[in-house]
């Protein structure tokens, strides 16, 4: 909201806390060009090496102190596949605020040691819809077996902050302050490759509502935006889940049942309802509206990636850099391989950036369930897209 200054300080409390784990490295990945003999230089931030494993430390952090210096006592928020819900417990805890987390009930099934973290560090975790919410009940009354979205988690987060005295909603992506928090990624990022003197051609990061990819690439980006700096941007997203490659600009909510202001973004349509694929955290059906804005105006690129090409790239680096990566991270790597094999027919050297938002150690079930061949694609077909974005009223023409 902050119209004036280019920079934003970070409390010296929220810096404290950050010396925990930041910088992070930047490590360039020699092992994943030796295996794809590539003239390419690959390049990533590893945002795993954090408290909880991932970037959404970042925000969470920063939000849990703006919440205590404003005089809260509770917090409540969403979580997919539980990094941002084990993030903010953490924060939470360091701030000594009590936080409930309404966790999509496919990744509360699928991820269950995701959970026990929260709850370790002292958070309530409910099973996403709920019958705790009017929204839940709705929205189970509706569709009995319904197994959740990021927008249904949203929609119970936000009702219980409403219900709840002291209490607001936080959230770990898609709005603009959060975005600003994840900037410290491509800030150290940007200081770091010029230590290593190389300046990336393509940044790269996964795409769910915006966070990590944002962190990464928006100090890389004001550079193509200020000086016009030769750089491409790439946000990788599921193609189940493709509302950068195959959604609608256009005002919508953030949530399933409408709580949320409309948000003029890249959307699937508010009642989307993604494929229960193993990537919790990209399973939302809109995009910021700052990245969405930038897509629109052509600055970015976006490509989708079938679930499958998302596993064998993770089993690559894996075995060449000693890193099991998210699933979500798995996005980011499948395009930076993509690009490193297009510089390898082209023979051109090319330097690549993409961001490893967090590791997959608690993730293993579907590491288990690709190696035995239990996993496959989901094919998003325009009759089924079409029911979603036929809802929306037309504002944005």
């Amino acid at each position: 909201m902050n119209q004036k200054d280019q920079w934003i300080e970070i409390p010296e409390e929220v810096r404290d806390l950050y010396k925990i784990w930041r910088p992070t490295p930047l490590v360039r990945a020699y092992g994943l060009e030796k295996a794809l003999d590539t003239p390419a230089h690959i390049y990533f931030k590893n945002e795993s090496v954090s408290p909880v494993g991932s970037h959404k430390l970042n925000s969470a952090i920063a939000q849990a102190y703006y919440c205590k210096k404003e005089g809260l006592t509770n917090i409540t928020t969403e979580t997919g596949a539980g990094q941002w819900g084990a993030a903010l417990s953490y924060a939470a805890k360091a701030f000594g605020l009590n936080l409930a987390v309404y966790m999509v009930k496919i990744s509360y099934h699928q991820k269950p040691y995701r959970r026990s973290i929260m709850e370790t560090f002292g958070a309530e975790v409910i099973a996403s819809p709920s019958m705790s919410t009017k929204a839940g009940r709705k929205i189970i009354t509706a569709n009995p077996n319904y197994q959740g979205s990021l927008g249904t988690a949203i929609s119970e987060a936000v009702e219980l902050a409403l219900e709840t005295p002291n209490c607001k909603y936080t959230l770990g992506s898609v709005l603009n302050h959060v975005m600003l928090h994840q900037t410290v990624i491509g800030l150290e990022a940007e200081k770091q490759m010029e230590m290593a003197g190389e300046y990336p051609d393509v940044v790269i990061g996964c795409f769910g509502g915006g966070s990590n990819f944002s962190g990464i690439t928006s100090p890389f980006l004001r550079h193509k935006l200020v000086t016009g700096k030769d750089i491409r941007v790439i946000a990788a997203e599921p193609a189940s889940c493709p509302k950068l490659t195959r959604g609608q600009f256009q005002y919508d909510f953030g949530d399933e049942i409408g709580y949320t202001p409309l948000i003029p973004m890249f959307t699937l349509g508010h009642s989307f309802a993604p494929a229960n694929i193993h990537v919790g955290g990209l399973r939302y059906h809109g995009a910021g509206s700052i990245v969405s804005q930038l897509r629109r105006d052509n600055f970015i690129e976006a490509v989708d990636i079938k679930q499958l090409d998302t596993f064998k790239a993770a089993l690559l680096f894996a075995q060449s850099e000693g890193i099991i990566p998210a699933p979500e991270s798995s996005h980011a790597i499948t395009a930076a391989i993509r690009e490193a094999e297009i510089a390898k027919e082209e023979g051109k050297a090319k330097t690549i950036l993409f961001n490893l938002s967090g590791h997959g150690l608690i993730d293993m079930t579907a590491y288990d369930q690709y190696i035995s061949g239990d996993l496959s694609n989901y094919d998003l077909t325009d009759e089924e897209l079409n029911k979603t974005l036929g809802q929306l009223e037309q504002i944005i023409k």
